[in-house]
């Protein structure tokens, strides 16, 4: 039996639809694809880091060990050599 909405003798919609239901909007796949590969280059280069450990020298732990945390490294100057 035919749609009430379309004349008769009309052809068929593609999809098999009469009405087109409205569709959510969805990120294009050259986004998603994005995202995804950005989450795996932070997850490996995280735990690249963590296996290394400290690469500077002096360079602690952001949590204090009772020394008072001076922090190391070269003094509070900021600027030039002389």
């Amino acid at each position: 039996m035919p749609s009430p909405t379309r004349p008769p003798g009309s052809p068929e919609p593609p999809g098999g639809r009469a009405e087109s239901a409205p569709r959510g909007w969805r990120p294009p796949p050259a986004l998603l694809a994005f995202l995804a590969l950005l989450a795996v280059v932070f997850v490996v280069s995280y735990q690249v880091g963590d296996s290394v450990g400290p690469v500077a020298p002096g360079m602690r732990s952001s949590t204090s060990d009772g020394d008072g945390g001076s922090g190391g490294g070269h003094g509070g100057g900021h600027g030039g050599h002389g």
